[in-house]
C-alpha cells in the first residue's frame, strides 16, 4: 500500500464526506493508507502541501485570495467541494421560538473570528438588512475557547460550527436558534487543496475515486449511520449530537452531489469577501479553482 498524506484546517463533523473517506476504508479498498493531521501555527497546510509533507488537504478555496491579493499566482488549487453552505449556527442562551436575527442587535454574541466564518456572518447579517456593527461581538479566541467561554457564563449567543452548538444543547447550556447557512446560500464554503505537479499523479486519481464514493454514502445514507463510522474521530462528541448534526446538514444542502466546485457557488464566495472588504477586485475562477484529476 502506499501512504497518502492529509491534512485538514479544523476538524468536525461538518466535513463529514472528507472524514468517512478515511474512517470508512475508501482509500484502504484502493491501495492508500492515510495519515491525517489538523493543522497548527507550526504546521500549516500551505508549508505542508509545498515541502511535501502532505498530499492534499480539507481547506476552503478563500484561503487562495490571500496569495492573489499579493499579486501572485497560486501553485495551491482547489479541486473539490466538500460544502456548499456555511455550517455555522447561533446558539441562543435562551430558549427563542421567535428567534430573528434582528435580535442580535445590542447583544454579546460570542463570534468566531477566522476570517471565513466572521465574513460569512457579516454578508448574512448584511442581507437581512442588519450591520454587523450593531452587535457587541466578543472575540472569546479560539473554539475551544469560545465554547468554555460560553459554558462558563459569557456571551447571550455564540457563532459556532457543527456539532459543537448542538452539544451545548444537549448539555442544557444553549438552544440552537438559526443557521448562517441558510442566509448566504450556495457559496463555495470549504474544499479541497493540493499542488498543481500533485494533481497529474495516480495518487489523486485514486483519492478523487475514493472521496467519490464515501460523498456519495454521505449523502444517500442515514445520518445514524455516517455517524457510527465517524464517531471515533470525534470522541467528545455524544452520538446522538453527532447524527442529529449530520442530518441537519443534509437539510441544509451542505453537501451537494456534485464534486466540481461551481461557478455560481465560488461567485457568491465573491460577493462575500467583497462586502467585507477582504479582497480589492473580483479574481477569475480559473486562478485559484481547478477540475478533479478524473475529469
Amino acid at each position: 500500500m502506499a501512504d497518502i498524506h492529509i491534512m485538514a484546517l479544523r476538524h468536525s463533523a461538518f466535513y463529514a464526506p472528507f472524514l468517512v473517506t478515511m474512517s470508512g476504508g475508501y482509500l484502504e479498498n484502493l491501495g492508500l493508507t492515510y495519515n491525517y493531521t489538523v493543522q497548527t501555527p507550526d504546521n500549516t497546510i500551505t508549508d505542508a502541501i509545498r515541502s511535501g509533507k502532505a498530499d492534499l488537504a480539507q481547506s476552503a478555496v478563500a484561503t487562495s485570495f490571500a496569495t492573489l491579493e499579493a499579486g501572485e499566482e497560486c501553485d495551491i488549487v482547489h479541486f473539490a467541494q466538500i460544502n456548499e453552505r456555511d455550517g455555522f449556527f447561533i446558539a441562543s442562551r435562551e430558549a427563542d421560538e421567535n428567534f430573528n436575527w434582528g435580535k442580535l442587535a445590542g447583544r454579546d454574541v460570542l463570534v468566531d473570528h477566522l476570517f471565513q466564518p466572521l465574513a460569512m456572518l457579516s454578508y448574512g447579517l448584511h442581507k437581512q438588512g442588519i450591520d454587523m456593527d450593531t452587535l457587541n461581538v466578543i472575540d472569546a479566541g479560539d473554539v475551544t475557547q469560545m465554547d468554555h467561554a460560553f459554558r462558563e457564563g459569557k456571551g447571550d449567543y455564540i457563532h459556532q460550527q457543527g456539532p459543537a452548538p448542538q452539544q451545548l444543547e444537549k448539555d442544557g447550556l444553549a438552544h440552537v436558534v438559526g443557521a448562517v447557512g441558510d442566509l448566504v446560500g450556495p457559496v463555495a464554503f470549504s474544499s479541497i487543496c493540493e499542488s498543481r505537479e500533485w494533481l497529474e499523479s495516480e495518487m489523486a486519481l485514486a483519492f478523487m475515486q475514493a472521496y467519490r464514493q464515501a460523498r456519495q454514502f454521505v449523502i444517500e445514507a442515514p445520518a445514524d449511520d455516517v455517524a457510527d463510522i465517524i464517531a471515533p474521530q470525534l470522541p467528545d462528541i455524544d452520538q446522538d449530537v453527532l447524527t442529529d448534526t449530520i442530518q441537519i446538514y443534509k437539510q441544509l444542502g451542505c453537501w451537494a452531489p456534485e464534486v466540481e466546485i461551481s461557478h455560481d457557488a465560488y461567485e457568491n464566495l465573491l460577493a462575500v469577501f467583497s462586502h467585507s472588504g477582504l479582497i480589492s477586485r473580483t479574481y477569475d475562477y480559473n486562478r485559484c479553482v481547478v477540475s478533479p484529476p478524473d475529469t
